[in-house]
């Protein structure tokens, strides 16, 4: 908040809990009952410490009341290749990285954080959906410029960059991939930075997370 000015919002996409096809959860009801039946025995991977995946990943386990052993990897490559191998069982990851796999039926998505349903992957519900009311983290990138950039570059620059998100071209490139342009700028897009501040901080407070 201190060290960059904020200048618009470009993209977002849903996190997807995803399990390999050898775990007999086939919904999250039934991975949460799984995860109760075996408490802090089943793992999940994500891309790394404080990570999307990995705080929604620490987020559900505070709402559904359960425990699962986070083994973060070095990307999200890595983890979706041990995931497919089945040696872990769990993974929350953004949508674009795990997609290709889920359509291919190497992975089976059981839920996504989002507020509402990818239209790449209709089928599967939200995690609100599946009994976790008001449950929602997403992705999302964002330009930023230097701390205490004067409005008018500032301004322009918005500007510009609401143009290319609102383009077809940027859209008919990311929305096959899961990830959904979107455009925020000015005070909307501060307050939406400083709720996020908060969201990811109380995840990372309850988590215990730390870089290693």
């Amino acid at each position: 908040m201190r060290d960059f000015t904020p200048i618009g919002l470009i993209a977002v996409a849903p996190v997807a809990v995803i399990v390999t096809p050898s775990l007999s959860a086939r919904n999250l009801a039934e991975l949460v009952a799984l995860a109760k039946q075996k408490p802090g025995k089943l793992n999940y991977g994500s891309a790394g410490v404080g990570t999307p995946g990995h705080l929604t990943g620490e987020m559900f386990k505070t709402a559904a009341g359960i425990n699962f052993q986070h083994v973060p990897y070095k990307g999200s490559a890595p983890a979706v290749t041990d995931l497919i191998a089945g040696q872990t069982d769990i993974m929350f990851d953004p949508l674009q990285s795990v997609l290709a796999n889920v359509q291919a039926g190497k992975l089976r998505a059981l839920a996504l954080s989002s507020k509402a349903r990818s239209a790449v992957l209709p089928n599967v519900p939200t995690i609100a959906e599946s009994g976790y009311s008001g449950f929602e983290s997403t992705a999302w990138w964002a330009v930023f410029g230097p701390a205490r950039l004067p409005a008018a570059p500032s301004a322009r620059l918005a500007d510009e960059i609401e143009r290319i998100v609102n383009s077809d071209s940027f859209r008919s490139t990311l929305e096959p991939l899961g990830v959904i342009p979107t455009a925020l700028s000015g005070s909307a897009f501060v307050e939406f930075h400083r709720a996020e501040m908060v969201k990811w901080g109380k995840a990372v407070h309850d988590s215990g997370a730390t870089f290693d």
